[in-house]
């Protein structure tokens, strides 16, 4: 299996809400052989974390949605149901960032949280990787408003039951990566959650 490969170049041509790199490289082929010189853009995002509270005993997912502009303009719905999200900053482990999520997107406050996967949603042109976790909660007909103003959060809270989030995915209700991958995982083994 191929595994050199030689990073010629790596220049900051924007820095704002995410970075962009262009960067110069050759990789090591198949056949053994280096590839010809590369060029690609990659959108510097940063680590992020996802985490998905659930009811096991009541079989209950928490979901939050909110207005996402990138999904608006490629004619998505603009309001996307997803689980707890966020960045992570320099210097927090990303499990108390996932905690501090659930207090700022939902209001619910979790101890431990437990890693499902980790992820890169989209490797072709960015460098994001998400580490999805779930935490226990106790979930009753949740419905709220939550979120930060001074991020111009402005977040439904909701609590839904499993089978209902997981009929939302396939009739294109639940449309965010991070969410179908989650729920998707949490369904497959509910049986062994913690």
């Amino acid at each position: 299996m191929p595994e050199r490969v030689e990073i010629k170049s790596v220049e900051r041509v924007f820095d704002g809400f995410f970075a962009v790199d262009r960067a110069e490289f050759v990789h090591e082929k198949y056949d053994g052989t280096m590839s010809k010189p590369t060029t690609r853009l990659l959108m510097e995002r940063g680590d992020s974390v996802g985490v998905v509270l659930y009811d096991r005993e009541r079989r209950r997912v928490l979901l939050v949605q909110q207005f996402r502009f990138p999904a608006y303009v490629r004619n998505g719905p603009g309001w996307l149901w997803e689980i707890i999200a966020g960045m992570v900053d320099k210097g927090r482990a990303p499990e108390e960032v996932a905690q501090k999520e659930a207090e700022e997107e939902a209001g619910m406050q979790v101890g431990r949280v437990w890693p499902m996967l980790t992820v890169f949603p989209s490797p072709g042109g960015s460098s994001e990787r998400i580490r999805l976790y779930m935490a226990p909660a106790r979930l009753d007909g949740i419905r709220r408003t939550a979120g930060s103003p001074d991020e111009g959060e402005d977040i439904l809270v909701r609590d839904w039951g499993l089978d209902e989030a997981l009929d939302m995915i396939d009739k294109g209700q639940i449309v965010d990566a991070k969410t179908v991958i989650a729920l998707q995982y949490l369904a497959r083994h509910w049986d062994e959650l913690p």
